[in-house]
């Protein structure tokens, strides 16, 4: 098994200590949580716009409704 000599420490290569796996789990978690806040965010957004915005961008507002009514976790 190969190991990285760093700041004093080695480490198994492929092996991260548990408080880094745990950080890259917290990570992944708020980065999820920020995508479906700006999912949100940005439906919101699309549900306010007037009737005449909606058709220059080329929406109708059942485009927007169907949109809208996706739970977040959704794309």
């Amino acid at each position: 098994m190969h190991t990285i000599l760093g700041s004093g420490r080695s480490t198994a290569v492929g092996h991260e200590e548990p408080a880094s796996r745990f950080a890259m789990v917290l990570t992944g978690a708020l980065r999820g949580l920020s995508g479906w806040a700006e999912r949100a965010r940005q439906r919101r957004a699309l549900l306010s716009l007037d009737e005449w915005v909606l058709k220059d961008i080329g929406l109708t507002r059942a485009d927007v409704m169907h949109e809208y009514d996706k739970p977040i976790w959704r794309e």
